[in-house]
């Protein structure tokens, strides 16, 4: 349920309790046991980077010494995940620089590939988002197919109340009966104008949705791959929006390719196993007739994180690093 949404009200754990026909008292244990057992990572708001102005990408490093350049990566405030990944190109991680930066994305990557030794590097922005949806069918079919909703988004100006409820809003919810409680009391206003602003936000897609994301192996999902197709131009987004429908799949993407980089379709596929996740794929490509693809398994993970969204420690890493 709270992988889908949480609600945004003044008792949300009581409001599970209703919908589960439980007590609040039994549903904050099973959150908080849930959260000490590492099943849950965060519960917070999910905010779409680029409607909020900043710049992102999705960037591969090849490098020798992966732990020193993998450090120097995770202290970007802007980098949320990188693994280690079992390619020539050992090092993926996802970066997003702020609106008023005044490096921008291209300068930090390049800065970041000085520092990190890296030998090449390989930049690929999004060029067409056909999925992204981190909520785990603990209990289906992975290769079930499922259609993906694209709601038309309203238009919205953020006010500064806006910025300060996005600052609130992405911090992790904590097992206590009122947990927007220091959001509100900050803010000075009431419950309803918190969910009301929350939803306009969705709704004019700077919010994509308040709710848990997994650690997915704690779940039961002990394999994901980042699948990579070789796919022709004419065809992309076809294809991209039928591996999109697969359930097993959370993240779809169409990206750039280079003359050492032949995929432009991107897709993050979970399962239980690895052969399951395989199995699944194997189902893909002959749906989709594309034979030439790669997997590209994560074998270490070095970061995975919110980014804090208008925070001073954008601005502070590139007084201090640039």
């Amino acid at each position: 349920m709270i992988q889908k949404s949480f609600p945004i009200s003044k008792r949300p754990f009581a409001d599970l309790a209703r919908e589960l026909g439980s007590n609040e008292e039994e549903i904050l244990k099973l959150y908080k046991r849930l959260k000490e057992e590492k099943v849950i990572r965060q519960t917070s708001a999910i905010f779409d980077t680029k409607s909020l102005g900043y710049k992102s990408s999705l960037v591969a490093f090849k490098v020798d010494e992966i732990e020193k350049a993998a450090g120097i990566i995770n202290a970007h405030p802007g980098v949320s995940h990188n693994y280690e990944r079992n390619n020539p190109y050992n090092l993926w991680f996802t970066i997003a620089v702020a609106p008023d930066s005044k490096l921008g994305l291209e300068r930090t990557v390049k800065l970041l590939a000085e520092k990190a030794d890296a030998e090449e590097f390989i930049v690929l922005p999004t060029k067409k988002m056909f999925k992204i949806s981190v909520q785990l069918d603990v209990k289906g079919d992975r290769a079930k197919k499922e259609t993906v909703k694209r709601a038309k988004k309203e238009p919205m100006t953020l006010e500064p109340i806006h910025f300060e409820m996005i600052k609130g809003l992405q911090k992790d919810i904590e097992p206590v009966a009122e947990p927007f409680a220091p959001i509100v009391d900050t803010l000075g206003i009431d419950y309803e104008t918190l969910a009301t602003e929350a939803e306009r936000m969705k709704k004019a897609g700077l919010m994509r949705r308040f709710a848990a994301i997994l650690y997915h192996r704690k779940a039961g999902f002990t394999a994901n791959a980042m699948v990579v197709w070789k796919v022709p131009e004419e065809r992309a987004e076809e294809i991209g929006e039928t591996v999109a429908a697969y359930s097993a799949v959370s993240h779809c993407y169409l990206r750039p390719v280079y003359p050492n980089w032949p995929y432009p379709l991107f897709s993050m596929v979970h399962g239980k196993s690895k052969e399951e996740v395989e199995a699944i794929v194997g189902e893909m490509a002959n749906e989709i007739g594309v034979e030439e693809y790669d997997y590209l398994y994560s074998t270490r993970e070095f970061k995975k994180v919110r980014i804090n969204y208008f925070s001073p420690a954008f601005e502070q890493w590139e007084e201090r690093y640039a």
